[in-house]
């Protein structure tokens, strides 16, 4: 890897750090892969808002259906 890619590399993990510190601070309870995944496709031209709005609708049917599983379903250890 050349200096310059290192340094783009180096650039890149402190954004996306801070990126992450910044989630956190607002409570978006996103890790940060998934957040590496969301601003990649943010910089791929999707709609930030459109996005937002996909994750928040994932999450009410998530709560949904944990809500609904019975409770035998749970898995055993």
């Amino acid at each position: 890897m050349s200096s310059k890619e290192s340094d783009r590399f180096i650039s890149t993990q402190k954004t996306l750090d801070i990126l992450y510190e910044m989630s956190q601070l607002l409570n978006a309870q996103l890790d940060k892969e998934t957040l590496t995944t969301c601003v990649r496709m943010i910089e791929s031209g999707v709609n930030p808002e459109a996005l937002a709005a996909v994750i928040q609708e994932l999450r009410r049917e998530n709560s949904a259906l944990a809500g609904r599983a019975p409770a035998s379903a749970a898995p055993q250890r």
